[in-house]
């Protein structure tokens, strides 16, 4: 018997068939890669709390997205990493709230000279309402805030002498991030700010070009800056946190499954950074104590009194900034 052959697909089991694979495809999860680039080194607590954050979202999402960190500015400085997260060039930074100032203006007022009273006030701010307002108030600027990483307390370390006073920092030309509110406070006390990337401190301590500058511990520990300027006067002017952050065209990107595993990433990281934070503090002063750095307790009065006027000169110029300042004020009650 001649077996006859199959007949051909019909129209509607060929639609049928095209439907199938269609829904197979869907289910398949593309590979994402997020580059993250920012300026500190390996060692930091910060960085190693973005190194558990991509080991988080690897988990959750099972290998299908990937934060890929670049540190070290091989993409450049802060502010770099900034504009090139704006253009969509990279997915992902870490800057200091300080560096976003020029980009956000709302983010100024973490750079108002102590804000903040106690490291259990400042946490009270940025996990409540007033800190997750300001994470976001870069998306019209095409960057959206992730978390807070606890970047400890900023103070002044110097070449030649010790800072004792406000009155210590006349004349000295005292290195300053690219944040106009952090050279107003330095003006206020006396000093000459001079802005210049945190890759070049390091030389510029060396050869002269700034007599001091002014950073937390664990900072002034890994980018041995110690080595350079041996007097660290702890008057911790500032409690600056830093900022992760993602592009809005990357945010957008994503699928609401892969935004929840990106967040809960960060958010766990913050919580394993603090706690390495911590840790990293002590044994920072303990360490460059040992090599020869003199720490001062400086009296904070003199440094407080010395920089009140910043605030209340918002009062009369800017007053929707200056009801942020008292929000965040009242908040710490």
């Amino acid at each position: 018997m001649i077996k006859q052959p199959s007949p051909p697909l019909t129209l509607l089991s060929m639609l049928l068939l095209l439907f199938v694979l269609a829904g197979c495809s869907e289910q398949s999860t593309e590979h994402k890669t997020i580059r993250l680039a920012h300026a500190l080194n390996t060692a930091h607590p910060v960085h190693l709390g973005m190194v558990r954050m991509a080991k988080l979202a690897d988990e959750y999402s099972k290998g299908t997205l990937e934060i890929k960190i670049f540190p070290n500015q091989q993409l450049g400085s802060e502010r770099e990493a900034l504009e090139l997260l704006q253009i969509g060039s990279i997915g992902m930074t870490k800057v200091s709230s300080a560096a976003l100032e020029n980009f956000v203006p709302e983010l100024r007022v973490y750079s108002l000279p102590y804000l903040f009273g106690s490291q259990e006030q400042t946490l009270k701010v940025l996990n409540g309402e007033i800190g997750k307002e300001l994470l976001l108030a870069g998306e019209d600027y095409w960057m959206r805030g992730l978390t807070y990483y606890d970047a400890g307390k900023r103070s002044f370390y110097t070449k030649d002498k010790p800072i004792l006073t406000p009155d210590d920092l006349q004349g000295l030309k005292i290195r300053v991030m690219e944040s106009q509110m952090s050279m107003n406070m330095v003006r206020e006390m006396n000093g000459s700010p001079t802005p210049i990337s945190f890759g070049e401190l390091y030389t510029a301590l060396q050869q002269g070009v700034v007599d001091g500058a002014e950073n937390n511990p664990p900072s002034y520990l890994t980018s041995r800056h110690y080595e350079v300027a041996k007097y660290y006067s702890l008057d911790e002017h500032l409690m600056l946190p830093d900022i992760l952050l993602i592009g809005t065209e990357v945010w957008d990107d994503l699928t609401e499954q892969e935004q929840e595993w990106v967040q809960a990433a960060a958010d766990s990281s913050a919580r394993y950074q603090r706690q390495l934070w911590a840790e990293a503090e002590l044994e920072a002063l303990k360490t460059v104590e040992e090599s020869g750095v003199e720490i001062i307790y400086p009296d904070k009065q003199p440094f407080i009194d010395a920089t009140a006027a910043l605030f209340e000169k918002y009062k009369a110029t800017e007053p929707d900034f200056y009801n942020l300042i008292k929000r965040i004020q009242e908040a710490q009650k």
